[in-house]
């Protein structure tokens, strides 16, 4: 048996190490025993300490740094059960940073009975939100377009909200909801915590820290990556016109591995998504103007390895819960150096190796001069690396039924493996990932099988129905 710490022993830096060293309820302590949560992040050890106080925050920090758990154990801790109204309201500027978040403050409250945790996101139906609201809760998570509609129309009551998280502030700027965010911060109590988090600090968000937070803490959490965890390449481009058969290349390099290619705009993100897939890549595009039922879709195909390539814009990839992503592709550099940071940062998370390549044009050198500057470094362009000979890229091992029938009727995933296997099935290690959303399911198949698991779902039915599905794909 071990000798319990020291008191010493659970500070490192100034800072708790641990979670068992924090002044929390002890729901949540036990809660994260349980779920095997141990050592504190960098932004956890820094920031939780402040919120458990009461103290505003200004996080800055990378994506898969821990913040969600960092802000969700600060209002989870706070939270008064026994009254049932809004108490925390958390924005986030994407539907898929929203569900991200709300999974995890559910998975970090399921120690504490009764807590109603509510999402209101643009893109769903309206109707069932307003059914929501007037059954109550205690944590709403939305985006702030939708939450603003129901501020409006008077179907929610943020009166009593005690706790507010900006998530991915920079984000929801960069999205145009200045605006929005100011109407429904005019519905917000003053006295009130307020928590902001960001992975960028430009102009914008310092001046909207200095107007709706009150003597914060502001915890930065270094964004740039150690050479051995992320690698960076830079290499030359003539011109627009050469970027696609350049980006053929870098990928060739890189054939079979998942990744996100990032493009400033949705018309190259569009043209770029195109060009690879006549080139017989398992690409997608993503970008705002795509509808919501798209956007699922395509998240889906690309979580679950149907497709191997999504070219995207810096807002529409926020929100990625993407667990391995081996490769980051800069198609221009961004505009702005501290986002060209952020979105390296999405390979070689947790710890895992990841390659970030960047092409860079004549009329980039400034981009690359500021990055150097940023970065304290010295930045020197390759040239393209040969296109390996005979080359063909390789198609996914993975295929995706989609089944047009979700939570809302009731569907779950042991319902979908049931319905796959069985007599005249297909066996169930042949089964990938299995996404619900409100309407509609998605479930990754092998390739070698997905049309006689489609056949299988076509016979068959699930909970008592019949429900059309399809294979969908690049």
């Amino acid at each position: 048996m071990t000798a319990p710490d020291s008191p010493d022993s659970a500070l490192e830096g100034g800072h708790p190490r641990d979670f068992q060293s924090l002044p929390l309820k002890e729901p949540l302590l036990r809660n994260l025993a349980d779920l095997g949560y141990k050592r504190l992040t960098e932004i956890q050890a820094a920031a939780l300490p402040a919120m458990v106080e009461g103290r505003d925050v200004i996080g800055q920090a990378k994506t898969g740094s821990g913040k969600t758990v960092a802000f969700g154990l600060g209002l989870l801790h706070k939270l008064r059960v026994e009254q049932f109204r809004v108490q925390a309201l958390v924005l986030c500027p994407t539907r898929e940073l929203a569900d991200q978040v709300a999974r995890e403050l559910r998975k970090l409250a399921r120690a504490i009975h009764n807590i109603k945790i509510l999402t209101l996101c643009g893109g769903m139906p309206f109707g069932p939100q307003i059914g929501s609201l007037r059954h109550g809760a205690h944590i709403v998570v939305g985006t702030p377009g939708r939450i603003e509609d129901h501020l409006r129309k008077g179907n929610l009551d943020l009166s009593s909200v005690d706790t507010l998280v900006l998530d991915e502030a920079d984000r929801m700027l960069d999205m145009g909801f200045q605006a929005v965010l100011d109407q429904i911060l005019a519905a917000l109590p003053r006295q009130r915590q307020t928590l902001l988090f960001s992975a960028t600090y430009p102009e914008t968000i310092d001046a909207l820290a200095t107007r709706v937070l009150s003597n914060p803490i502001k915890v930065e959490v270094a964004t740039a990556h150690t050479k051995s965890t992320i690698e960076q390449h830079y290499y030359r481009v003539e011109n627009n016109e050469a970027r696609p058969g350049a980006l053929y290349q870098l990928l060739a390099n890189h054939d079979g591995a998942s990744a996100l290619v990032f493009c400033n705009t949705k018309k190259e993100t569009d043209e770029a998504a195109q060009s690879l897939k006549q080139a017989g890549f398992a690409a997608l595009a993503l970008h705002g103007d795509m509808e919501q039922k798209d956007r699922d879709r395509t998240l889906a195909l690309f979580a679950n390895g149907s497709a191997t390539i999504l070219v995207a814009t810096d807002v529409a990839a926020r929100g990625l819960d993407i667990e391995e992503l081996p490769v980051v592709v800069n198609y221009h550099l961004s505009r702005d150096p501290e986002v060209h940071v952020h979105r390296v940062g999405r390979t070689g998370r947790a710890g895992q190796k990841g390659v970030a390549l960047s092409l860079v044009s004549k009329k980039e050198i400034y981009k690359l001069e500021r990055l150097e500057e940023l970065l304290q470094l010295s930045i020197t362009l390759q040239d393209l690396p040969e296109l390996p000979r005979g080359f063909v890229p390789t198609r996914p091992l993975v295929s995706t039924l989609q089944i047009d029938g979700g939570k809302k009727q009731k569907v779950r995933a042991g319902d979908v493996v049931g319905a796959l296997t069985g007599e005249g099935g297909i066996d169930g290690t042949q089964i990938g990932k299995i996404q619900l959303f409100d309407f509609s399911t998605f479930v990754a198949v092998e390739r070698a099988v997905a049309k006689k698991a489609l056949k299988k779902l076509a016979d068959g039915k699930i909970k008592g129905r019949k429900f059309r599905a399809r294979i969908v794909g690049v």
